[in-house]
C-alpha cells in the first residue's frame, strides 16, 4: 500500500474520516501547551494513530 492509497481509503469509508477528524482535534489540542511538538504535529500524530487503529482491528 502506498501513501497514495490514503484518500481513496477515507472516501471509501466515512467511518474512518470521522474517527481520523476526531483523533486530529484532540492530537492539536493535546499537543498545544507542548512547544517543541506543535499542534499541526499533534494533529498529524493524532490521525495517524486513527488510521493505524482502523488498519490494525
Amino acid at each position: 500500500m502506498a501513501i497514495q492509497d490514503v484518500p481513496n481509503e477515507i472516501k471509501n469509508d466515512p467511518k474512518l474520516g470521522r474517527s481520523m477528524a476526531k483523533w486530529g482535534a484532540i492530537g492539536a489540542v493535546v499537543a498545544i501547551p507542548l512547544p517543541f511538538v506543535g499542534p499541526i504535529i499533534g494533529a498529524a500524530a493524532g490521525a495517524g494513530y486513527a488510521y493505524y487503529k482502523n488498519k490494525k482491528g
